[in-house]
């Protein structure tokens, strides 16, 4: 079998061969493809790739300074909110001492106009009193000149009526 294969090998051309110009021309072949691959490949995906990494830094970058700015406009938002409370706490304050004023001056006004009143109301009193006493003296007057007239009917003079009822008067007021 060895000699089936050496005799063809000696009629017909090897197959595999090793040849120094084919060698030489794949070897040139390759690092022509290899130089345009570089030129037209690699070269414009590095500098796709550069800018690409370039925009992750940006955008990286963007996103740090919008975070700082977010995180300053949750202080400012913070500070403004403790401002508005703070504020808020004064005019509740304000507020509560304008009403408890304003309460004190309405219980002061009420009291003075009870004050007022009750002396109007003394007075209306002490003034029907009065009208009652002297009711109640003209009545007892009457009284006693009409039981005077009829005990002494003829005997004694006006003037000496007078004069009695004067008396009498002045007793019964001097013990009340």
């Amino acid at each position: 079998m060895l000699n089936i294969l050496s005799t063809a090998s000696e009629n017909t051309l090897a197959l595999v061969s090793i040849d120094p110009g084919t060698i030489v021309f794949t070897l040139i072949n390759t690092l022509i493809i290899f130089l345009i691959f570089r030129i037209f490949l690699y070269k414009p995906v590095c500098n796709i790739l550069e800018k690409r990494k370039q925009m992750a830094a940006a955008e990286i970058d963007d996103a740090r300074k919008a975070k700082e700015e977010a995180e300053k406009a949750q202080q400012e938002y913070t500070a403004r909110l403790t401002e508005a409370k703070t504020e808020a706490a004064e005019i509740v304050k304000a507020a509560t001492l304008r009403a408890q004023k304003r309460e004190e001056e309405i219980v002061s006004e009420a009291n003075k106009k009870a004050a007022e009143i009750r002396a109007k109301a003394e007075e209306n009193i002490e003034r029907d009193k009065q009208r009652a006493l002297n009711e109640v003296k003209d009545e007892i007057s009457e009284m006693v000149v009409m039981a005077a007239q009829k005990v002494v009917e003829k005997e004694i003079s006006a003037k000496d009526n007078e004069d009695i009822i004067s008396k009498f008067l002045e007793e019964v007021g001097a013990s009340k």
